[in-house]
């Protein structure tokens, strides 16, 4: 089970080149692409302290943060729906990880 939520075009860093968030059963992904490169940062379902939705009219911004406290992963111009799909599906795995 993959599920992939892309970014919109129209929101700031996301205009040529959009940020894709991938959740497995694993872990999540986000990989952002620029020209010559891309930049990707997953984290372990089971790493996972928290995640944290910041809605404004239109896009909402996406913060997962693991237990090691480094920088966390985040992700700008996805839809209310997606950012809230993307919580309840780390949520999901993270609870099954608990049984």
């Amino acid at each position: 089970m993959i599920e992939t939520f892309k970014a919109s075009r129209w929101t700031k860093g996301n205009h040529l080149f959009t940020t894709v968030i991938e959740v497995t059963e694993a872990a999540v992904v986000r990989r952002k692409r620029s020209w010559f490169t891309v930049n990707e940062i997953s984290i372990h379902l089971s790493k996972v302290a928290s995640v944290r939705i910041e809605t404004g009219m239109i896009w909402s911004d996406i913060f997962v943060e693991s237990t090691g406290g480094s920088d966390p992963l985040t992700s700008h111009g996805h839809t209310k729906a997606d950012a809230r799909r993307i919580k309840e599906l780390i949520e999901a795995a993270q609870s099954r990880g608990m049984r």
